[in-house]
Parts: C-alpha cells; structure tokens; sequence
C-alpha cells in the first residue's frame, strides 16, 4: 500500500462531521507536529500549523470536517429520524451503513410506500436495531451526529472509501510538510486545518482573518467529467493531474497565483489540470473575501463520486499535487 493510503486511513478514519472535528484534529496534529514550529486551535476549531520563515505569510488550507447526519427524532418503534449535516445525496444514502461518536451503529432506509423518484429527507429513516423509543435512547439521543461507515481500499493506483473529501487535502498537506523537511523555508507558512467547511465555509474565513496572510492556497477535491455519459462536461480526468482552479461557483482565483501554481508544476515535470467547477465551491472563497481580500487560489484533487461513501481518487494526483505546492512554498513570493 502507498504512504498516501496509509495517511488517508489514519487520518481518514477519525470521526469528524461540521462542528464535531476533536477526533480527526487530534489525528492531524500527532503527524503535523514533527515537521511544524507553532501548532494552535482557534474557537471555531481549526488546526493552525506554523513553519517559521523570513518572507511573506502563505496560507494553506485543507478542510479536515466531513459530511454527516445528525439525529432529530426518535419514533415509538425506536427508528430515527434525521437532517444532514452538509450535502447528502439520497440517491447515495439508502441502505447505507452509519456511525454515531459513541460507536453506535445504524442502516439507512426508506418509507417504500414513496416512489423511489419522490424520496425526499422526510422519507428517510435510520435503524439502529431498537425495539422502541426507550431501547433506542440507550443507544443514542437526538442532537447525535452521525458519518457514513464503509470500508476503504487501494487498488490500481487508486484509493477508494468515504470521506477523501476532504481528508484526501489534509493528507495532501501532511505529505506537503514532509518534503518541506527541517529546513526554514522561504516565507512564513501556515498549514490551517480547516472547520465546518462544509455547512458554509466556517473555519477558514476565521483562520485567515486570524493569520492575515499574504496569499493563501486551498487544497479540496473536484468533480472529474471522465465519466460515461457526463451531463456536465468538465476538462479534468482521475489520473490527469493536479487540477489548478480557475473558478467555481463561490470564486473567481486570483490569476497570478494561478499561473504561480501552474509554473510550480511544470518546474516539477508535472502536468495540471485546468478546474471550472460549475456547482459548489471550497474554502478558497472564504479565503479570498478575508479582512481586505487576500490574492487566493487552489489545487484540487480529481475525484469521483463525491459526497458519497465510496469516493474514489487516484494516489499519483495526490503525490504530484504534494510535490508541486513543496516547489510552489520554497519559491519567493511574488504575487
């Protein structure tokens, strides 16, 4: 197995939805720490990481919280009912394994009275095995979160499981952090592990009003249009290459760190990608609106099935797109 995977299992693994980060924050911060100078937490729970040097503040970020459920009621045969914490696709969800922080585990099913076309979250319940209300409220209680429980695998140079969104980008960091070694590096680096990314960018917009960096660099998943019969064409395969973001739905980047990421790459060998996500968007956002506005970018990771909790991206992309942000971090600022 590549070192890649077995990140993405230590780190991946820890329990983490929006607003619940403790257990994947700890995880991050027992590898982080070998190779970092400062490490705190802020109010909101972002992981801020400190690498010491003499130019100008460059932030990183990688959004460490996931996708989830969270328990809203509990009926008198002990089902449970539930919102989503984040983006759930229903499609993805039926019969559907999940975990509570307690351990407690539970299948998602469906009212099969409602035309499969016509499931709505209403229609959704989860069992985890109680014969009523009471046996049900031994196990958990309403306001539990839960994440999707499923296996995780490497195969043919890629990884599959839940959650490389975005623990695929905080492994991408720690791999970052590594090639950057001992050594003081050229301008002040921040590796902000962010949280609540996924209910509406939270974590970062904190972190880099905290910071105030110079320039900042996001590092999150992205839709691939490889697919057969793609509704959306989009230029960016598994496999292709880092994806250098031009745009997405919640940012326009800053051109010149765009073409700064891109001349990284090709200083490394490394072919990159081109991304235009036409739905969604990441913590670049949130990043570039912070204080006065701060020059933003990103590099994302090409994968598929997002949102779901078989995930799939390709481990070269993700050893290049480390490689690329070591070459870019080294480099003076000129932005």
């Amino acid at each position: 197995m590549s070192k890649v995977f077995d990140l993405y299992k230590e780190i991946g693994g820890a329990f983490g939805p929006s607003g619940r980060e403790d257990a994947v924050r700890e995880a991050i911060a027992a590898v982080a720490g070998a190779y970092i100078d400062e490490i705190t937490t802020d109010a909101l729970g972002n992981l801020i990481c400190r690498k010491k040097g003499t130019g100008k503040k460059l932030l990183f970020a990688a959004h460490m919280d996931s996708i989830g459920l969270v328990a809203t009621f509990i009926d008198e045969k002990g089902f449970v009912r539930f919102s989503q914490v984040g983006g759930l696709f229903h499609g993805d969800l039926i019969h559907t394994r999940v975990r509570f922080a307690n351990g407690t585990r539970g299948v998602i099913s469906y009212e099969e009275k409602t035309p499969f076309k016509s499931l709505g979250m209403d229609n959704l319940f989860l069992d985890i095995g109680a014969k009523s209300r009471a046996e049900a409220e031994q196990l958990i209680e309403v306001g539990d979160f839960a994440v999707f429980d499923a296996p995780c695998f490497e195969q043919n140079g890629v990884i599959c499981g839940p959650y490389l969104d975005n623990r695929i980008g905080c492994v991408t960091l720690l791999l970052l952090l590594e090639q950057l070694g001992q050594e003081t590096p050229e301008n002040d680096l921040y590796f902000v592990f962010t949280a609540q990314e996924e209910v509406g960018l939270r974590g970062a917009g904190a972190a880099a009003f905290a910071v105030e960096p110079d320039a900042a660099v996001a590092v999150d998943v992205t839709d691939t249009g490889d697919l057969p019969e793609r509704k959306t064409p989009m230029a960016v395969k598994l496999g292709g290459g880092p994806a250098v973001k031009v745009m997405d739905r919640s940012v326009i980047c800053t051109p010149a760190l765009r073409v700064a990421l891109e001349q990284a790459a090709a200083d490394c060998g490394i072919h990159t990608q081109r991304e235009i996500l036409q739905f969604g968007g990441t913590d670049t956002a949130a990043l570039q609106k912070a204080r006065a506005g701060v020059p933003a970018g990103a590099v994302s990771i090409p994968t598929r099935y997002i949102h779901s909790p078989s995930e799939l991206c390709a481990v070269s992309d993700v050893e290049q797109t480390a490689q690329l942000l070591a070459r870019f971090a080294s480099k003076a600022l000129n932005i």
